[in-house]
């Protein structure tokens, strides 16, 4: 169950999702979807999608819904793919990839699970 804290508006640079982590776009108070894992990732868009220049609403802190990427492990670190999808950051492989949380349950790709928005820099792993 997602327990959502802060939610702040942005404006969609495109259509972004349900569900799927966001990172800063060239503008202020603009985001676009997560493209890679060394974006500078910050939030997870709330359960209603949003279109090209449209209003986005991201949950910034708490727990928060996420679609996986792939088999995810709760307690995992988590990064986003290509599509602002959820994937683990494996240890020792991805030393730039920044975190946008940690896995509260173990998932599958396609999966909307629960994530623990904790935004780092960078891994150490």
């Amino acid at each position: 169950m997602p327990n959502p804290g802060l939610i702040k508006t942005f404006t969609s640079a495109l259509a972004i999702p349900a569900y799927t982590i966001v990172k800063f776009d060239s503008s202020d108070n603009a985001v676009a979807a997560a493209a890679a894992a060394t974006d500078k990732m910050f939030g997870i868009t709330t359960d209603i999608a949003s279109s090209a220049g449209g209003e986005c609403d991201v949950i910034v802190d708490d727990i928060a819904y996420v679609i996986a990427g792939g088999t995810i492990v709760r307690g995992d670190l988590l990064t986003s793919d290509a599509s602002g999808h959820a994937v683990s950051i494996v240890p020792g492989v991805a030393a730039a990839a920044r975190v946008i949380g940690v896995a509260m349950v173990s998932a599958a790709s396609g999966d909307v699970f629960n994530c623990l928005i904790a935004p780092a820099a960078a891994t150490t792993t």
